[in-house]
């Protein structure tokens, strides 16, 4: 189990608190510059934070605080880390065989067990006929591939991923998360991803910590966060194009510019009688040639072919709300669909999720909701 706890108030903010369990991908996202691989870098003990604590395997390998400084900081050497660098930072003058042997040498191993260990690694990593190659004679997939085995050849307690897949074409991406997808279930050890792909970490992360500037907004299983985002700045992070505002009292929901009114589940989280922004998945979305006494009118202003699926862009009539629908091409020529068409849009109450609105430069919008 990996615990992190983290706090610092310069050169750039950091506040992140979160856990990852052995055999867990934990996936870090946000913006350029919003601390993701300094959260990594910090981990690893390149950087030391003001205060905080980070566990791994029950060893302490960093505690502080602002009051009475650093009580414990373990130095880079001694923290059990791979730590696969986004641009795999190998020797470019050593072969493959001597590169994954790096890590190995200050180890009781002889050079020949070195080798033997190395070996292998290359050889899970299904390089095994690349030993003797430099990494300039080797494809970014291959020079990955040794830059992971190299990471891995000393058995690290946790395993660092700084946006490693991408410099690489997407063939060679899908072959590497199947490489990863087996490692992880032989490893059994805590795994963090930095990632600027959204869906890159829906397909491989068990949890996901949203990140900006430094603050950790929200940790939550893929499925969670993309359908129940805590607040309107998470949803704007991962994404999320059907987002709207309204105010929403008592269980109902206004649509700003719309005169349409929805029932909506009360948690009692939300004071009475406030603005939100609200959210709805494609699940609760369905769009029909003729009008119901619950449907909204709309007029089709786009519709934006993707092999056999369709995006949709749909704008409510009398209002600057725009809807993003997506159905398969049948479906689009079913309703005879078309640009300037006036269709109607069914909302299934239960499915929309609402949050607090909070502006980008509003601090509040960091407090747990």
């Amino acid at each position: 189990m990996l615990k992190i706890k983290l706090s610092q108030s310069s050169p750039m903010p950091i506040q992140i608190n979160l856990e990852c369990a052995a055999g867990e991908l934990h996936a870090l996202v946000g913006p350029s510059g919003s601390g993701k691989t300094t959260v990594l870098r910090t981990v690893a003990g390149l950087r030391q934070p003001s205060s905080g604590k980070i566990e791994c395997d029950s060893e302490i390998w960093f505690e502080g605080d602002d009051m009475k400084r650093v009580s414990k900081s373990l130095p880079a050497a001694q923290r059990s880390c791979g730590f696969l660098f986004q641009q795999y930072a190998l020797f470019p003058h050593l072969t493959a065989l001597e590169n994954v042997c790096i890590p190995l040498q200050n180890s009781d191993f002889s050079k020949t067990e070195r080798k033997l260990i190395a070996k292998e690694w290359l050889e899970r990593m299904g390089i095994a006929d690349l030993v003797d190659r430099l990494p300039h004679q080797l494809s970014g997939g291959q020079q990955q591939r040794v830059a992971l085995a190299r990471a891995l050849a000393r058995k690290p307690k946790i395993l660092l991923l700084d946006e490693p897949f991408s410099a690489i074409d997407a063939p060679t991406r899908q072959n590497l998360y199947k490489t990863l997808a087996d490692l992880r279930k032989d490893l059994n050890i805590p795994i963090l991803l930095v990632t600027h792909d959204l869906r890159e970490a829906d397909l491989l992360a068990d949890r996901i910590t949203v990140i900006d500037q430094g603050i950790g907004l929200q940790t939550a299983a893929p499925q969670t966060l993309f359908q129940k985002p805590r607040n309107s700045r998470v949803a704007e992070l991962v994404g999320i194009s059907n987002m709207f505002h309204g105010v929403f009292d008592s269980g109902k929901l206004s649509w700003d510019g719309c005169e349409h009114i929805f029932s909506v589940a009360d948690k009692g989280k939300i004071p009475p009688n406030v603005r939100v922004a609200w959210v709805i998945p494609q699940s609760g979305l369905s769009v029909h040639s003729n009008p119901s006494n619950s449907s909204v009118c709309a007029t089709v202003e786009k519709i934006s072919s993707l092999g056999q699926i369709a995006v949709i862009q749909l704008r409510i009539n009398n209002s600057e709300n725009i809807l993003e629908w997506e159905a398969s091409s049948a479906e689009v020529k079913r309703l005879c669909m078309e640009v300037g068409s006036q269709m109607h849009i069914e909302l299934d109450g239960k499915q929309i999720h609402i949050m607090p609105l909070r502006p980008i430069n509003d601090p509040r919008r960091f407090i747990d909701q």
